[in-house]
């Protein structure tokens, strides 16, 4: 499997990202950045097939015939119990190094640009890696960059905009609680 071998993906949904800082998992830092990738499988049909094909390629130089689910990078969204993903499948890509950024126009983005986010729709450049070590055998992708390209439905709560509740204050009078 040639690791230098980018895959792009376009236009899918932006899941879990953690672009600007690590992970985090309760008080527990992982270290690394990472981002999930939703593929809608009629959409994405083709890339999807490319992925899996990539996933094979990792198992016969492995040598094995497969592996369980949680050691693969790739999963079908119908057995992930989480709605956003059904209809999907989901890569899970992460990277020690903080990937590139950028906006449409490819200018670098920052946190507080606040996206992309959890939601909205990505280009995303990833290459497969086999793991093969102390710690088991594994299909993994590494992160290498995104573009955000469109908005998109957040998931979760996601921010939420009060501004309009606010009244214009026209004096420092204005500012009297009673």
């Amino acid at each position: 499997m040639s690791e230098n071998a980018n895959i792009m993906l376009k236009n899918v949904r932006l899941s879990f990202p953690s672009l600007f800082q690590t992970e985090k998992f309760g008080q527990e830092d992982t270290g690394k950045y990472a981002a999930s990738f939703i593929l809608d499988k009629g959409k994405h049909a083709k890339t999807i097939e490319r992925l899996q094909e990539k996933v094979k390629e990792g198992f016969k130089e492995l040598k094995v015939k497969s592996l369980p689910v949680e050691r693969i990078c790739l999963k079908d969204g119908d057995d992930s119990g989480r709605e956003e993903y059904e209809g999907s499948f989901v890569i899970k890509a992460t990277t020690k190094k903080r990937p590139t950024v950028i906006d449409r126009d490819r200018t670098p983005l920052a946190e507080e640009d606040g996206k992309p986010y959890s939601g909205c729709y990505v280009n995303a450049i990833i290459n497969f890696w086999l793991q093969d070590n102390q710690y088991g055998k594994r299909v993994n992708a590494n992160l290498l960059g995104v573009q955000f390209a469109n908005d998109g439905e957040a998931f979760g709560s996601g921010p939420i905009d009060v501004s309009d509740e606010f009244e214009v204050l026209e004096t420092a009078d204005d500012n009297d609680p009673f």
